[in-house]
């Protein structure tokens, strides 16, 4: 017969005498002396300035412009019309002009930017469908109930895309020119408008349903645009058809939501094909014809331009390069005063007492 369990004592309970269950594993228990510690704090100081110093100068070799364009130019009478609710559907175009005295070297990228508009919003960021985006039929016919209240239009059709962030999608538009020195005739800026997108979003997030020997309008037919768009989701592109629908490269980047009430998304790459733009931008007077499409009064914001060149790290962001000088001016800082601490009541092995 087995033990019976009042027999089991507690000994029976006691874990295997091994190193592990024992906990007599070997370890390192390492003894901080200022011999140790203050070397450390000597070293981390000095590699996060150096880091500092060498992001910083990667940074400062950028070169960037930012165009306020709200009402900027000719762009006042437009900015005036788009606050009135009677006029705003009226089409209005205005131009700006601005100088470059340094040469933009290398690849230039242009950017919208908004600022105080607020896309992190949860009700806001819920409000679209991505089983829709995908090009799913039955979604399409049939959106999700957090596009509401951008879900059906007036008539009851369903809104393709639906929700709040394509409802609210910029759509000003810009032609850029550039007025050479000397009276030579005005150049169209050429502006690569196509691959501005994150290959995941434009091969596996959106995708337009499937044709079935249709177009893309039949596909679409019965559905509404959304309610503040100009045109419908087939026809963003007329001039590049197969840049039109939930592939439509300006839809995709308007739609991956930014997380700051400032911000800036990709509008086009400098096409460097044809002089005098094959080395960059050259120095001289430009201007900007705008197709003011954008309100921005009802939530106090601004709109601008922004012209930027790119190193390995990027664009011009100090952001990165001064926390690393701060970080390390502040071990710096700690490390000084750990010293005099111990210069002054450790050195000779005395405590502060003594």
């Amino acid at each position: 017969m087995g033990k019976s369990k009042a027999n089991v004592g507690p000994l029976a309970r006691r874990p295997d005498n091994s190193a592990f269950k024992q906990q007599r594993l070997p370890a390192w228990s390492p003894m901080l002396t200022p011999g140790t510690v203050l070397p450390f704090f000597y070293c981390m100081a000095v590699l996060c300035v150096l880091l500092g110093v060498w992001l910083l100068l990667t940074v400062q070799n950028t070169q960037e412009l930012k165009l306020d364009y709200t009402k900027a130019g000719t762009c006042d009478s437009c900015f005036l019309k788009r606050g009135n609710a009677s006029l705003a559907t009226q089409n209005c175009n205005c131009t700006v002009a601005f100088p470059i005295t340094t040469p933009f070297k290398g690849n230039v990228f242009f950017y919208y930017g908004l600022i105080n508009f607020h896309q992190n919003l949860r009700r806001y960021m819920d409000s679209r469908d991505d089983a829709q985006m995908v090009g799913r039929k039955n979604s399409l016919k049939n959106p999700s109930a957090y596009c509401v209240p951008f879900r059906v239009d007036e008539k009851g059709l369903p809104i393709a895309p639906c929700g709040a962030v394509a409802n609210s999608m910029f759509n000003d538009s810009f032609t850029f020119y550039y007025h050479p020195a000397g009276g030579a005739s005005t150049t169209r800026v050429p502006l690569y408008r196509r691959g501005i997108t994150w290959y995941t979003d434009k091969n596996i997030k959106f995708r337009n349903p499937q044709l079935e020997n249709q177009t893309l309008g039949e596909v679409f037919q019965g559905t509404s645009k959304p309610l503040y768009w100009q045109k419908p989701v087939y026809q963003l592109d007329p001039r590049t058809p197969n840049n039109n629908g939930f592939i439509n490269e300006d839809l995709i980047v308007w739609m991956r939501e930014a997380a700051f009430p400032r911000f800036k998304k990709l509008y086009g790459v400098l096409d460097r094909v044809r002089d005098p733009f094959t080395e960059g931008l050259p120095v001289g007077n430009y201007s900007i014809d705008i197709s003011y499409n954008f309100p921005v009064q009802y939530f106090q914001g601004r709109k601008e331009l922004v012209l930027t060149t790119v190193s390995w790290f990027g664009g011009q962001n100090r952001f990165l390069p001064i926390a690393f000088l701060v970080t390390g001016g502040l071990v710096l800082l700690v490390a000084v005063v750990l010293t005099v601490v111990w210069w002054k009541f450790g050195k000779n092995g005395k405590s502060m007492e003594e």
